[in-house]
C-alpha cells in the first residue's frame, strides 16, 4: 500500500487545519507589515464577530450532541422504513437537518438503512436536508439576515421533499 493509500484510509491529511492556521497567521503578518491600522481594524472586527457568535455556537453544539446522544441510528432505521408515513418524512428533514460530520461516515447507516427496507426517497430527502448546516446558521443570519437565511432554508427543504417524492416515482 502506497504512502497516499494509507493517508486516504486513515482519514484527512492531519496537518490540514494546522496548515490553514499557518496561513492566515502569515497573511495577517503580511498585512501587518504592509498596513498595521487595517491588520488591526480586520482583528478588531473578527474578535467582536467571534465574541457575538460564541454563545450560538455553544448552544447549537450542545444541541447536536444532545441529539446525537438521544438517537441511535438503529432507531432511526426502524422509524425510516416502508410503512413511516408523513411521520419518516418528516424524521428523514430534521435527521438531515442535525446530522453533521462527514458525509462518508453516515453511508454505512444509510446502506443498513436501505437493507432493511428503507425507502430511497427518504434517504434521498436525508441526504438534501444535509445542505443545512446547523452550525453555520448564526455566521449566516450574521452575513445574510434572518429573513434570506429562513427562505433559503424553506426552499432547501421542500427541494429535499420533492427530491425524495421524485425518487420514489421513478423507481416504481
Amino acid at each position: 500500500m502506497s504512502r497516499e493509500e494509507r493517508r486516504s484510509a486513515n482519514g484527512p491529511p492531519p496537518f490540514r487545519g494546522r496548515l490553514f492556521l499557518l496561513l492566515v497567521v502569515l497573511a495577517y503578518g503580511v498585512l501587518f507589515r504592509h498596513d498595521a491600522s487595517a491588520a488591526l481594524l480586520a482583528l478588531r472586527r473578527g474578535g467582536l464577530l467571534l465574541l457575538r457568535l460564541l454563545p450560538v455556537f455553544a448552544a447549537v453544539i450542545l444541541l447536536i450532541a444532545l441529539v446525537n446522544w438521544l438517537l441511535r441510528p438503529q432507531q432511526i432505521v426502524r422509524w425510516l422504513g416502508r410503512e413511516s408515513g408523513v411521520r419518516g418524512w418528516l424524521l428523514a428533514l430534521l435527521a438531515g437537518v442535525i446530522s453533521h460530520g462527514p458525509m462518508y461516515a453516515w453511508y454505512p447507516m444509510i446502506s443498513d438503512l436501505r437493507e432493511r427496507g428503507g425507502r430511497d426517497g427518504l434517504v434521498v430527502v436525508f441526504l438534501f436536508a444535509r445542505c443545512i448546516k446547523v452550525p453555520l446558521l448564526p455566521l449566516m443570519v450574521d452575513s445574510f439576515g434572518l429573513r434570506f437565511t429562513l427562505v433559503l432554508g424553506l426552499y432547501i427543504l421542500a427541494g429535499s421533499l420533492v427530491q425524495g417524492w421524485l425518487m420514489e416515482r421513478l423507481q416504481r
